[in-house]
C-alpha cells in the first residue's frame, strides 16, 4: 500500500521551455497545458513546496485529495500516481520522481494554524495561505479568490501516520538536487507556495528556494 518508486525523468534542464528559482516564503502561478511537464527542484533539500492544482476552465474544478487516495488506495504520491478532480477528471501524472513519497494530508500553514499548533506569538509570521492569495491577487482578475483554497499536495514532506492515526510532521526525506515531476492530462492552472515554515522540521527549520522547470511533449522526444 505504501510502496514507492523512484524513477528518473528523460528530460534535459537544458531543455526547459521555462525555468525560474522560487525562493522561500514565495509562490507562483501559472497555466500548465495539456502535455506539458511540470519539474519541481528541492535545490538544497528537505524543503516543503505546497501545490495546488485547478482545471484552467473551470477553477471550480481543483485538485480533490480525497479521490486521488481512493483511486489508488494510497495516502501518499509516487511515480505513477493520478491526481484527479473534484469532478473526477485526471488532471495530473506523476511522471518521474527522486523523492519517492509526497503527502496528500497534512494541508498547508496558516496564520490561525499556526497560532494553534506552535507556542508563543507566531501570529505575525509568514504562511502559504497568505502566499497562495498574494498570488491569486498578482493574476489581475476576479477568477481566482479565497473561496478557491482547496485541498493541496506536499512535496517533499515527511508526513508519515502513527499506529493510531495522527500526523507527524517528521524530517524530509528529499535532499539537494531531487525533483518531482507532473505532466498535466488537461489544461491546469498550478499554484504553489515555497513554504516559510520555521518551526516545522519537514525542512529542518530553514526554508530553501526551489527551481521550477516547464518541458514540452517536443523536448522528451528529442532527449530519447
Amino acid at each position: 500500500m505504501y510502496g514507492f518508486i523512484r524513477k528518473e525523468s528523460s528530460f534535459r534542464p537544458e531543455d526547459a521551455v521555462y525555468r525560474e528559482t522560487v525562493l522561500s516564503g514565495d509562490g507562483w502561478l501559472r497555466t500548465l497545458k495539456k502535455g506539458e511537464t511540470l519539474r519541481v527542484v528541492d535545490l538544497e533539500g528537505n524543503q516543503a513546496v505546497d501545490a495546488m492544482f485547478y482545471d484552467a476552465h473551470d477553477p471550480d474544478n481543483h485538485y480533490s485529495a480525497g479521490k486521488t487516495i481512493k483511486a489508488q488506495n494510497n495516502i501518499y504520491l509516487t511515480t505513477g500516481s493520478i491526481l484527479y478532480s473534484e469532478n473526477g477528471d485526471r488532471m495530473l501524472e506523476i511522471t518521474a520522481d527522486l523523492t519517492g513519497r509526497h503527502d496528500t494530508l497534512a494541508g498547508s500553514c496558516s496564520n490561525y494554524y499556526n497560532s494553534v499548533k506552535y507556542p508563543g506569538d507566531v501570529l505575525y509570521m509568514h504562511n502559504c495561505k497568505d502566499t497562495f492569495m498574494l498570488e491569486f491577487s498578482k493574476r489581475g482578475d476576479e477568477e481566482y479568490c479565497k473561496r478557491d483554497l482547496a485541498p493541496n499536495v506536499n512535496f517533499f514532506m515527511n508526513v508519515p501516520i502513527t499506529e493510531d492515526g495522527v500526523l507527524e510532521f517528521a524530517d524530509g526525506v528529499s535532499a539537494p538536487g531531487n525533483y518531482v515531476e507532473v505532466t498535466a492530462l488537461m489544461d491546469v492552472d498550478v499554484l504553489i507556495s515555497n513554504c516559510p515554515q520555521l518551526m516545522n522540521p519537514c525542512n529542518n527549520f530553514n526554508p530553501t528556494p526551489i527551481e521550477l522547470m516547464i518541458f514540452s511533449p517536443e523536448d522528451e522526444d528529442e532527449s530519447n
